[in-house]
């Protein structure tokens, strides 16, 4: 029950929420090394987005598009 337009912004934010989460992962473990603190606030942080982005591609399956 939505339109096709937000579903295109809502696919959108899906995957950048996924890339941007992910990639904010990995910079947490190569910031782990040197300052353990602030590696794991990325780490978790990333972690935390990008599951977000998975759970809003559940919500997605589930929108309709009006026609």
């Amino acid at each position: 029950m939505a339109a096709a337009h937000t579903l295109q912004r809502l696919h959108k934010i899906i995957w950048a929420l996924i890339y941007g989460g992910l990639l904010t992962l990995v910079l947490g473990i190569a910031t782990a090394r040197t300052d353990a603190a602030t590696g794991w606030v990325l780490m978790v942080g990333g972690g935390v987005v990008a599951v977000v982005g998975v759970v809003l591609i559940a919500v997605r399956a589930r929108l309709k598009v009006d026609l």
